[in-house]
């Protein structure tokens, strides 16, 4: 299987994550792995691809957010 860069649809899948990110409470810690295993599978993305690739995706979506996600 090719190498997924990103998930079908970065721009809803980035939301999804700034969301988890956004309650986690001050001063506790998520892995991009334990934030993955919150998030719905995307669409057209199978659970082996996405336990491959989600907790990647996630810290691709943690790098580009905006200044209210804290991380």
């Amino acid at each position: 299987m090719p190498e997924l860069k990103s998930p079908p649809n970065p721009q809803a899948f980035y939301a999804d994550v700034w969301e988890i990110v956004r309650q986690i409470p001050r001063g506790k810690i998520a892995s991009y792995g334990q934030i993955a295993k919150m998030l719905p599978l995307p669409e057209g993305v199978d659970g082996e691809t996405f336990l491959e690739f989600g907790a990647i995706w996630v810290s691709n979506a943690v790098a580009a957010s905006p200044n209210d996600v804290p991380w």
